[in-house]
């Protein structure tokens, strides 16, 4: 699982994130995306932990907590979706919702 870390402050490092989610277990992984465009970092993060106890346990802990002047959103990362193309050629997709 991918916990999604959103309103960060642009001065949060990788180093610093790690910091802060190593109090609750062991970070695998750190992902802290920058604008192509004007190379500042864009606000957010996605963090990945080994336990995902302790990951469910620092999304609660952490989620709405004051974090370098920034209130902290965190929560489980969704999947990106696709939104470029109709998928209604799709048999199993056109069956998956409710028609309008």
């Amino acid at each position: 699982m991918t916990i999604y870390i959103g309103n960060l402050s642009f001065q949060a490092s990788e180093d610093d994130i790690k910091s802060i989610f190593a109090e609750y277990g062991e970070v695998t992984r750190i992902s802290l995306p920058i604008d192509r465009e004007t190379g500042r970092k864009r606000g957010f993060a996605f963090v990945d932990m080994a336990d995902e106890a302790k990951e469910d346990q620092a999304i609660s802990e952490l989620d709405g907590a004051e974090w370098l002047g920034r209130e902290l959103r965190v929560n489980k990362a969704r999947p990106r979706t696709d939104n470029s193309g109709d998928n209604r050629s799709n048999r199993s997709d056109r069956f998956s919702h409710n028609p309008l």
